[in-house]
């Protein structure tokens, strides 16, 4: 009867076990899921004339702006006396660039969601910063930086 009864104990723990084990791998599993749609930070994108400063990007949650990539940050005009604007651009899964313009002489602070209203969520998404150089004169930009959810 002891050797039954102790069998029996043994088996209660690893139940306790193995549901402690799945508790921690499942509390885990929602941190990383947490800190996924948290904000990052960016290094600067920078080119002649144009810089992307105190950027932060995340990535949406599904069920909320469609699992949009989330970008914010100040877009400057740093060529004072060029007479040119800069803009931002950002692209979602190899689609065409979204450009959000700046202010010339200024700063602006851009906050903007680029989806893919095709899919579920935006898995991929590059951003780069450019200076408006005129028709005459190609466009400056920053090198593109690519992100992945």
């Amino acid at each position: 009867m002891t050797s039954r009864h102790h069998h029996f104990n043994q088996g209660i723990s690893m139940r306790k076990l193995a549901t402690a084990a799945l508790a921690a791998g499942l509390f885990v599993a929602g941190m990383g899921a947490a800190a996924a749609d948290s904000w990052h930070g960016v290094a600067l994108f920078k080119t002649t004339g144009a810089r992307f400063a105190d950027a932060k990007y995340k990535w949406e949650p599904v069920e909320k702006q469609q699992g949009a990539f989330h970008i914010k940050g100040n877009l400057r005009d740093v060529g004072l006396d060029d007479n040119h604007n800069v803009y931002l651009q950002v692209k979602v899964h190899g689609y065409g660039w979204n450009r959000f313009d700046g202010v010339q002489k200024k700063s602006v602070w851009i906050d903007k969601l680029v989806h893919d209203g095709a899919t579920r969520y935006t898995s991929t998404a590059d951003v780069r910063v450019c200076q408006n150089r005129g028709s005459l004169h190609p466009d400056n930009c920053s090198p593109t930086k690519h992100f992945k959810r």
